[in-house]
């Protein structure tokens, strides 16, 4: 068995910490983590079907049943793309922009104290260091 790596060891303690709590808040919605996931995703585009399946790492069909019951909420709407007539495109009703930025400010609210631990300059070093560790 290899010794612990630090940086990693962190890594997954952060990672549990911050999906706990999308859980809990998406959960307090009545979302599932994955339905979080495509709400924040597609807060600021527009995306085909199979394109959010991709980033997901889900199947089409999966996708599909996922955004039905987003849009039996009001939240997404499906539309042909205006760059493509044969494409559908997938994005967020204002509905469903509001009540993702009432999610998102829970979450940033359920954060803040941890990040508060930290002093302004450390809190532009961490976001310099996740973009650069999450740039695509």
């Amino acid at each position: 068995m290899t010794a612990a790596n630090p940086l990693v060891d962190a890594l997954v303690r952060c990672t549990f910490e911050v999906t706990g709590a999308l859980t809990r808040i998406g959960a307090e919605n009545d979302l599932s983590l994955t339905q979080l996931r495509v709400l924040g995703i597609l807060r600021d585009r527009r995306l085909r079907v199979t394109e959010l399946a991709a980033y997901l790492g889900l199947e089409k069909s999966t996708m599909s049943g996922l955004i039905d019951r987003a849009e039996r909420r009001g939240l997404l709407a499906r539309e042909r793309s205006p760059e493509d007539g044969r494409v559908v495109d997938v994005f967020m009703t204002p509905a469903g922009r509001e009540f993702a930025q009432r999610v998102y400010d829970d979450v940033r609210r359920t954060l803040a104290p941890a990040l508060e631990k930290l002093r302004p300059e450390q809190r532009t070093q961490l976001l310099e260091l996740l973009e650069a560790l999450t740039a695509r």
